[in-house]
């Protein structure tokens, strides 16, 4: 099946359904699964299991909020399966949503969607996309009645890579209040706890499961590609928030996530990073569940130059760290991918060569072949990886700067920042790349952080000023 028979698909599966949810005990704890279904094609039961041993919990797993939180969860884990077919109409028959809802679903779906049109060559407006319909379902009456509790904890979800390492370094002085969450065990994962100093115990362990026929459906053509991961994360660290008391769901999402990925265009690999959805997400929990649980990125401030920068001081988490999603199941840095060539690249001016090279296991610069994904990777084309990576800018200012680094200690260039320098050299440059000193020094004063964690954010960016003047 070719992905341009996409209007075909709509046309012969006009209706997914959003049958029914669950919540309930389960060994070790709670079990979190749903029913969707393709009308006429397939039925999905994804589950997710939420580790509750180590947790003291606060507030009722099972009462209306979580239940609402829960159903919300739902209509955030329908995309995966939804795109299959893109149908235009999804019945839901376990609850109902507000005008505001609606739109917030659809531009989530749309936006969080922007790679998977591209990439399958899909042209959809946003208010083309689908429409909801209502069939019963609960109300969640009581919800907004309940009072919640708080712990005053601090839930910080970890990826493993360095971006969440410099979060919990940066909250180490809120070390009695800081807890860890996670979707699906990696071993970077759980070693960004330890080595920032905290027990295991302190980790909110979630396992997600994918229901295997949509692979099925993979294999067999169905439309596939990429979906809003970050937003599966924060509904269900919103859960998993709300029943342990934490007031804060604190993210690692940096400045450059809400860059896209084609200039001039809205196709954005980490959308569901951006501050435009930190934003709508924040706004949405405050009309529908608690405004006593505040959702934000204490990175947003920052570029990916300045966390990278920040990160070079934290030794601690260099032998640990992970961000390459090839290699993610045997916790290895793969070496041939895009992501491992951007965070060679944004390191590469702040740490020795020779420790790039432990942490990676070869000098990425000199693999010659991966020189397509470099020219994305700086802006030499157009289109930027589909990664999570930073903006081309940042990327050709690190290497600028390692080249320079380079060539005051007399070392020949590698291939790859041979040809880096080449490219942006002369008139034939694509653009101006700014100098380093000038992004080093950028604060996005765009974000949602308390004011109790301010204190915190100026002195990094204090400490990441002294050590560019230094």
């Amino acid at each position: 099946m070719e992905a341009k028979d996409y209007n075909a698909l709509r046309e012969k599966y006009p209706v997914f359904k959003y049958n029914s949810f669950s919540l309930e005990k389960a060994e070790g704890g709670i079990r979190l699964s749903f029913d969707f279904e393709i009308e006429g094609l397939c039925r999905f039961c994804p589950d997710t299991l939420i580790v509750t041993e180590n947790l003291k919990i606060l507030n009722d797993p099972f009462s209306p909020m979580a239940r609402k939180i829960a159903f919300f969860i739902g209509m955030t884990e329908l995309v995966s399966y939804y795109k299959a077919v893109l149908s235009p109409k999804v019945i839901i028959s376990c609850g109902k949503m507000t005008k505001a809802d609606e739109e917030f679903f659809i531009k989530l779906y749309h936006n969080g969607l922007s790679e998977f049109f591209y990439t399958n060559n899909i042209n959809i407006e946003k208010d083309k996309l689908l429409s909801f319909e209502y069939k019963g379902g609960e109300d969640f009456e009581g919800a907004e009645s309940e009072e919640f509790k708080s712990s005053e904890i601090n839930l910080i979800p970890v990826g493993g890579g360095k971006d969440s390492a410099v979060t919990a370094n940066l909250l180490r002085h809120h070390r009695d209040k800081n807890m860890f969450f996670t979707i699906n065990d990696q071993k970077a994962r759980t070693e960004t706890v330890t080595a920032a100093g905290y027990g295991e115990d302190r980790i909110v362990r979630t396992y997600r499961k994918i229901d295997p026929e949509l692979l099925e459906l993979n294999k067999k053509g169905f439309l596939n590609g990429h979906t809003p991961f970050s937003a599966i994360v924060a509904f269900l660290s919103h859960y998993c928030a709300y029943i342990i008391g934490a007031e804060h769901i604190v993210l690692s999402n940096e400045a450059s996530a809400n860059a896209p990925n084609i200039e001039g265009s809205e196709v954005n690999h980490q959308y569901s990073k951006s501050y435009e959805f930190e934003r709508d997400f924040f706004e949405f929990t405050k009309r529908n569940f608690t405004e006593k649980i505040k959702y934000f990125s204490m990175l947003r401030p920052f570029n990916e130059l300045q966390i990278a920068k920040e990160f070079s001081d934290l030794p601690q988490f260099h032998s640990i760290f992970r961000s390459c999603n090839r290699g993610s199941k045997q916790n290895i840095w793969c070496g041939e991918c895009a992501k491992c060539l951007f965070v060679y690249s944004i390191l590469s001016p702040f740490l020795p060569n020779e420790k790039l090279i432990e942490i990676f296991g070869s000098d990425l610069f000199e693999k010659e072949h991966l020189s397509e994904i470099l020219d994305g990777l700086n802006g030499v084309i157009k289109l930027k990886p589909f990664e999570c990576v930073g903006t081309v800018e940042e990327v050709a200012a690190a290497l600028n700067e390692t080249v320079r680094q380079c060539e005051s200690a007399g070392r020949a260039l590698p291939p790859l920042l041979r040809r880096h320098k080449e490219c942006f050299s002369g008139d034939s440059a694509p653009y101006k790349v700014p100098d380093i000193e000038s992004i080093l020094s950028h604060y996005n004063s765009e974000h949602n952080i308390p004011e109790k964690f301010m204190n915190t954010v100026r002195e990094m960016y204090s400490f990441v000023q002294h050590k560019q003047e230094a």
